[in-house]
């Protein structure tokens, strides 16, 4: 067996452990779908709910038109404030958050789809 062989080898079976391992972390769910800005535009439009999971002092600095603030950390209390019949839509200020609150929304049942940063909504 030839050195690059092996090493493919080696990166192959790295990278099964580790998604077996994610898998296991994460219970088997499928992580919520990132989307982009032209996507969420388009979900928004067809009558997503839209969430900033931001702290009140960021949503004070700046949000996007037509979003409903919830900070992640009271996401959980209120979840029964996010309508269940309609895609739900999440950002915050750079991807961390706004994936936190993707997986508890899937978690609870939620078809959610995660934005990422706010910048990635465009103009």
């Amino acid at each position: 067996m030839s050195v690059v062989t092996s090493r493919r080898r080696a990166v192959g079976s790295a990278l099964f452990v580790l998604a077996v391992t994610a898998s296991a972390c994460s219970g088997g769910a499928p992580a919520a779908a990132v989307i982009d800005g032209p996507e969420a535009h388009a979900l928004v439009a067809a009558g997503a709910t839209l969430v900033d999971v931001r702290t009140p002092a960021e949503w004070q600095g700046g949000h996007l038109d037509g979003a409903v603030l919830i900070p992640v950390q009271e996401l959980e209390q209120r979840l029964q404030e996010i309508a269940r019949d309609r895609p739900v839509v999440v950002y915050c200020a750079s991807g961390t958050r706004s994936a936190r609150a993707a997986a508890t929304l899937r978690a609870a049942g939620y078809d959610v789809r995660d934005l990422g940063g706010m910048s990635r909504w465009g103009g």
